[in-house]
C-alpha cells in the first residue's frame, strides 16, 4: 500500500472526530516521508477527566496511548495504557484549549517531550528508550492478551 494511502487512513479516524473550524488543533498534512521513529511526546489534557497521552512517531504519524494516571517515572510503577487513535506529527507541538462540544474538550498542555529509539516494536508490545526531561531510560508497553487497546506503560 502505498504511504500516502496509509496515512490517509492512519489519520481518518483523528479527522473524523474533529471539526477544524471549531478547535485549533493542527489537522496535519499527510507526509509522504515515512521515518522510522524519534518524536516522543506526552500531554496532559484536563478533559473530562484528567489524563495524560503519550504518543510516539512512527511511520509518519503519531501512535498514541491514554494513560489515566501521571506516567511512571521509576521502575515498579506500572499504568494503564489505552491505545487511541493515530495523530499527526504536527500534534506534538499542540498546546491549548479545545472548545466545549469538541471532541476532548479541556485544556491540553505538553507534560513531557523528546526523542526515542525503538529497541523492540511488534503487535504485542514496544520497547523504548526515551530521552525526555522528565521520563528517561527504557520504557515498557506491553498489551493485554484479552483486550485489544488496553496496554501496561511501564518503566523496564
Amino acid at each position: 500500500m502505498p504511504i500516502a494511502n496509509y496515512l490517509f487512513m492512519a489519520l481518518d479516524a483523528y479527522w473524523g472526530k474533529r471539526n477544524f473550524m471549531k478547535t485549533d488543533e493542527p489537522e496535519g498534512e499527510i507526509r509522504k516521508d515515512e521515518k522510522k521513529g524519534g518524536i516522543y511526546v506526552i500531554q496532559k489534557h484536563q478533559a473530562t477527566h484528567l489524563h495524560y497521552d503519550f504518543r510516539l512517531e512512527k511511520g509518519g504519524v503519531l501512535k498514541s496511548w491514554a494513560i489515566p494516571k501521571e506516567p511512571p517515572v521509576e521502575r515498579g510503577v506500572k499504568r494503564l495504557a489505552v491505545m487511541v487513535e493515530d495523530h499527526p506529527l504536527e500534534y506534538a507541538d499542540f498546546e491549548g484549549t479545545i472548545p466545549e462540544g469538541e471532541y476532548g474538550a479541556g485544556l491540553v498542555q505538553i507534560w513531557d517531550k523528546g526523542t526515542y529509539d525503538v529497541e523492540k516494536w511488534d503487535e504485542n508490545g514496544i520497547t523504548v528508550f526515551i530521552n525526555g526531561g522528565r521520563l528517561s531510560g527504557r520504557y515498557c508497553l506491553v498489551r493485554f492478551k484479552r483486550e485489544q487497546n488496553s496496554w501496561l506503560f511501564f518503566k523496564c
